[in-house]
């Protein structure tokens, strides 16, 4: 399905600008954005897989990964083919990189967004997740998606590189209740070289949507020789705390993936190391992902230090919440930061 892709301008030049992400494609009739799902056809821009869900499971909200957001409930999650990265790690390579590997050929179930707030609720799920590839890219899929949802009482989630440029994140904010933003490293030389992007973007978007009083959640995937030195950790570490050291961080471990089979999987003590290292910098919730470990992965009252939520199993599997609905630890009343009811 092919829909105005409305999040555009006509420049004088003639040509479209994408106002989406800050890849910023300037595009001329027959063109395609950077993702390969925006196109300018007679004389506008268009969202080429408006309504095409290229990937649909209901997932636990932990998979997200959500920790501090409406925890042991389930998502509907739901993505596209294209993406305005290149990351040569990508776990979602099939279908983020799809159009640009075949010729900008395209693919996905027809799901418009009323089906999707039916199934949503037809499942149990209490909110609905647009992931798996960046959904900024198929931004007024997610825009009229997002706004059903909050009609129907339905929390919506963001799971982002974090590209959306300012003017995406007001259209969004009434709408989007929480977003995982990946920090994939803290260096322009990582992102432009391994990831066909920019830092200082992200790092904008990060505050950003922060200030708009979107629930934000910080993912990095600690990749061996790439990232993973404890200068580059504690930057990030930093960043996040002047931000807000309330924020959850959630260190994943890289394994051999894409374009990067060459390269080993991130070890338990490098997460450990970083762990130790956001909490040194005064973060107040550390999560540990892709590796077995339930110590790292459940949630601490910041106050009196008592496990709140436990995880065990694989992430979302196990997971036993002690808090109420405010978020209320019942072992000394603080009361917790995050998206509880």
């Amino acid at each position: 399905m092919s829909a105005t892709a409305w999040l555009s301008k006509k420049l004088s030049s003639g040509k479209i600008l994408c106002q989406a992400c800050a890849q910023s494609c300037k595009m001329d009739e027959g063109e395609y954005g950077i993702c390969g799902v925006r196109k300018v056809e007679d004389g506008e821009l268009k969202l080429l897989v408006y309504g095409l869900a290229a990937a649909v499971n209901i997932d636990p909200v932990e998979k997200k990964p959500m920790f501090n957001f409406l925890p042991n409930t389930k998502a509907f999650s739901l993505g596209t083919v294209g993406c305005n990265f290149s990351c040569k790690f990508c776990q979602n390579f099939d279908i983020s990189q799809y159009p640009k590997e075949h010729e900008h050929k395209i693919f996905g179930k027809e799901l418009p967004p009323e089906r999707i707030i039916e199934l949503a609720i037809e499942n149990g799920c209490k909110s609905i997740a647009y992931t798996y590839n960046e959904p900024i890219v198929f931004f007024e899929y997610t825009y009229d998606t997002a706004k059903l949802a909050h009609e129907k009482g339905l929390k919506n989630i963001y799971v982002t590189s974090g590209f959306e440029t300012r003017k995406a994140l007001d259209l969004l904010a009434p709408y989007i209740d929480g977003m995982n933003i990946d920090i994939k490293g803290f260096t322009e030389e990582f992102y432009k070289e391994i990831c066909g992007a920019r830092l200082k973007p992200v790092l904008e978007c990060v505050k950003y949507a922060h200030e708009k009083g979107i629930w934000v959640e910080i993912t990095t995937l600690l990749i061996p020789g790439k990232n993973d030195s404890d200068e580059e950790i504690r930057n990030i570490a930093k960043f996040i705390a002047e931000v807000d050291p309330t924020m959850p961080w959630h260190l994943s471990a890289f394994h051999p993936m894409y374009k990067m089979l060459d390269v080993p999987s991130t070890p338990l003590s490098t997460l450990r190391r970083a762990y130790k290292i956001g909490k040194e910098e005064g973060l107040k919730y550390i999560y540990v992902g892709n590796i077995a470990d339930e110590d790292y992965e459940s949630t601490y009252c910041p106050q009196c230090g008592e496990r709140v939520i436990d995880r065990q199993g694989q992430i979302g599997q196990y997971v036993t919440n002690e808090l109420d609905e405010n978020g209320t630890c019942p072992h000394c009343g603080y009361s917790l930061e995050g998206v509880w009811h």
